[in-house]
């Protein structure tokens, strides 16, 4: 029973959340407008396997009520009746003669009380640890979630920004077929232009349609990380301004073990290993409880007779039970608990050194995308400049049309690299907040 006050059952700063985002009233089960926060709060109320360590946390704290319950005093009603259909024989004044009646019955009302027993002891000294181990386990849950819905919600926004570079690709190159097909007819031109336009423009759509279909699958994804299952379309609202702004972070941070949810939840373990460990000193020790019962005795030769008179006796006393010898085991039980204690500390070395890892490998990932999404942005500019220029030239018959197309791919995959950056840079600072243990969440009101 013990081991039910700390195994539990799961699964599993701040973080990139506009702080000045108002929540829309919309039904508990709808989230048709949806900003960043109120993605993380729908999925934190509704995303099942949160609600199951919820759950657990409740089932945890009945299971060490029901164990507590032993104090408390055991009150037991039992009753029998018996036929004998052959008398007992007692050897009396140098014969044998029958003894009792054949027809017995008893009522009994019993009561016991612990006074000090080491199970009921470990529950009471384990409580307050159990419960909050259960809580910790459900907190590292909810900070798994809300980096995973944060990224799936960046996801969603970058495929939906791919889409509105591949329109503007295609509306320019509807107009740019538009003019190699008037000037093919006008004899400006070849033949050429007009089918290097055709292509171009059949390419952006075949990736406007495969980005499309990208995007429900995104969405599909984001909707089961939030538990979102209504039919009504989910549409995400965002700040370009802000999500730019949001791209940074303090790099001279340094680890503090004791933010991590996982060292925390470590150092609770250890704690009620120590008291295990303290449970199985205590198999040395008695057990003491007291005991009382009325009993009401009924005995007659004739059924019809039995309880027409009844014969009660009480009682009460107090109970020792000493254990004196059980081979080895409980030594055995004592070494075993020493040596768990002694594997949690390593697990606590081990998981300082994974924390230390995680975060010089998010922090360099960040770093690099930093730089990247910095590099891309001065690409983007340079790219729309080009392609403004020779697109002038290109009307006025300076420019050919290939460098035009060039132009044109240059700044299409610039747009495509600079969300894609923008995208990891945001991913990558949530590594580094989750390998900090800053990451927060408001509890769902």
């Amino acid at each position: 029973m013990r081991k039910i006050l700390y195994v539990l059952f799961v699964s599993s700063g701040s973080i990139i959340l506009s702080p000045g985002a108002n929540a829309q009233k919309t039904p508990d089960t709808v989230l048709q407008q949806a900003t960043l926060p109120q993605v993380v709060d729908f999925a934190l109320k509704h995303y099942p396997l949160i609600q199951q360590a919820m759950l657990d946390e409740q089932i945890t704290d009945r299971q060490i009520r029901s164990k507590l319950a032993d104090w408390l005093p055991q009150l037991n009603l039992n009753a029998n009746y018996q036929n004998n259909f052959q008398l007992q024989k007692i050897y009396f004044n140098g014969g044998a003669v029958s003894s009792g009646a054949y027809n017995t019955s008893l009522v009994n009302l019993g009561l016991t009380q612990n006074i000090f027993n080491r199970d009921v002891l470990l529950a009471s000294r384990t409580k307050n640890d159990a419960l909050k181990l259960s809580r910790q386990y459900t907190a590292t849950d909810k900070i798994n979630l809300v980096v995973n819905v944060s990224k799936a919600f960046y996801d969603v926004l970058l495929t939906q920004k791919a889409m509105a570079v591949l329109d503007d690709d295609i509306a320019r190159l509807e107009r740019n077929l538009k003019d190699a097909y008037n000037q093919y007819q006008g004899g400006l031109v070849d033949k050429t232009d007009y089918k290097r336009a055709t292509i171009s423009l059949n390419n952006a759509r075949a990736q406007r349609q495969a980005s499309e279909e990208a995007l429900k699958a995104k969405y599909k994804a984001l909707e089961e990380l939030m538990g979102y299952t209504s039919k009504d379309s989910l549409h995400l609202i965002y700040d370009s301004a802000q999500m730019a702004a949001d791209v940074y972070i303090d790099t001279l941070a340094t680890v503090d073990y004791n933010q991590r949810i996982e060292y925390q939840s470590l150092l609770t373990q250890k704690k009620l290993q120590q008291t295990d460990l303290q449970y199985e000193k205590w198999s040395y020790l008695p057990s003491v409880s007291a005991f009382g019962a009325y009993n009401l005795y009924y005995f007659n030769d004739r059924f019809s007779k039995l309880y027409q008179r009844d014969f009660p006796n009480s009682y009460a006393g107090i109970q020792l039970s000493v254990p004196i010898f059980q081979g080895t085991k409980r030594t055995q039980n004592i070494k075993i608990a020493q040596l768990q204690l002694t594997r949690i500390d390593w697990d606590i070395i081990n998981l300082q050194n994974s924390i230390s890892t995680e975060y010089a490998q998010a922090l360099a990932a960040y770093k690099s995308n930093l730089y990247n999404y910095y590099i891309l942005k001065d690409n983007l500019a340079l790219a729309q400049d080009v392609y403004n220029t020779i697109n002038l030239q290109y009307k006025s018959g300076i420019k050919a049309y290939l460098e035009l197309i060039t132009a044109q791919t240059d700044l299409h995959t610039a747009e495509l690299n600079f969300s894609n950056a923008l995208y990891q840079a945001l991913s990558s600072k949530l590594d580094v907040q989750k390998a900090l243990g800053t990451i927060k969440y408001q509890e769902p009101l």
